[in-house]
């Protein structure tokens, strides 16, 4: 089963997420861990241990920031968290390398419970770079969507199911 919770930054995601990810697993389901702590953010470390404190011990964490397909296997649920920070790891490859990745999730007979930032409906950003940010969170969000058994849109800690 394939599972995206999409919202703007602070709804939710990660809670409902969590939370669908201990429901569907048969054993301790893995945390894909995307952000690359190498940018020395010291607020985005605070938010790292807030998450790991939410969570506890209720998963396996895995720190992964660019090959999610390379470290899952069958059999198991994994929830990543958050395909955005993936998506900003990866900004300088190719729209089509990130699509292909995403492709390869598909093909992974396991649970996997996705969490994506909704940035694409504000203003068109006026640097190249926050816009194929913007355009690459759009792109990988439809792909997604399209392989996901369930996508819910997330606002103030509710999950509206779309699909």
């Amino acid at each position: 089963m394939k599972i995206l919770y999409f919202g703007g930054q602070k709804s939710g995601k990660s809670s409902l997420a969590e939370a669908k990810a201990l429901s569907i697993a048969t054993q301790k389901p893995y945390y894909l861990a995307t952000y690359d702590t190498s940018f020395g953010d010291d607020e985005m470390t605070k938010r790292i241990d807030k998450h790991r404190f939410s969570r506890g011990e209720d998963f396996i964490t895995l720190e992964e920031s660019h090959h999610l397909a390379g470290v899952m296997e069958p059999n198991h649920t994994y929830l990543i968290d958050c395909v955005s920070m993936w998506i900003l790891n990866r900004l300088e490859e190719e729209e089509e390398v990130l699509i292909a990745e995403i492709e390869a999730l598909k093909e992974i007979d396991a649970n996997i419970v996705f969490v994506l930032n909704d940035v694409g409906t504000g203003v068109i950003p006026r640097d190249t770079l926050s816009r194929r940010f913007v355009d690459y969170s759009g792109v990988i969000g439809q792909e997604l969507a399209s392989i996901c058994d369930e996508v819910y849109n997330v606002k103030l800690g509710m999950g509206i199911r779309l699909k």
